[in-house]
């Protein structure tokens, strides 16, 4: 018993050291090293704003009745098929910059006044997620995204109405895959 108590604490005793000896490498290389997925998380905060969550909100009621087209879903249960729970957050990262600079910043001018306040948040929120080094490596993600901005691009001013209309998907995808 005490040969085994004698083994484990050794081997203890070598992880701590082996884990030491990385801390001090990474803190020599001023860190350089970093995580393919970091748990780089935005503010809960930002999504507890009933001003802001109101807007956007009313902002895809709005255009949600715009949308004739009924039969597609593009922020849902699809979009996430294949991605891993921690990788989701980065996934939503590249779908966060590709509306905003692809539907909501040429659609600009459309649904006054909600999209003049609900934009500047979103983008906030997009320039936070830039911050962080996530690399978005997997095949599924890459696949997901793509075939959204696809469907986006194939479906015209429909669809970037159709991502106006589900911007509360978006939000909320974010609240829950996106904060500490």
């Amino acid at each position: 018993m005490a040969a085994r108590q004698k083994s484990m604490s050794s081997s203890l005793m070598g992880t701590l050291v082996a884990s030491c000896l990385l801390h001090m490498a990474l803190w020599v290389q001023g860190g350089a090293a970093v995580p393919i997925v970091s748990q780089c998380r935005l503010d809960r905060a930002n999504f507890q704003q009933p001003y802001i969550t109101n807007r956007t909100f009313a902002l895809a009621h709005e255009a949600s009745l715009a949308d004739n087209n009924t039969d597609v879903r593009l922020i849902g249960t699809k979009l996430f098929q294949g991605v891993k729970m921690m990788e989701r957050c980065c996934m939503l990262k590249q779908v966060l910059n590709f509306i905003l600079e692809e539907v909501l910043l040429p659609q600009s001018n459309r649904f006054k006044p909600y999209m003049q306040e609900v934009v500047p948040f979103l983008a906030r929120l997009n320039k936070k997620l830039g911050q962080c080094h996530m690399e978005c490596d997997n095949q599924n993600i890459q696949r997901n995204v793509q075939n959204l901005k696809d469907t986006v691009k194939k479906l015209g001013e429909s669809g970037e109405i159709k991502v106006i209309g589900e911007l509360n998907l978006l939000f909320m995808a974010l609240k829950n895959e996106c904060t500490r």
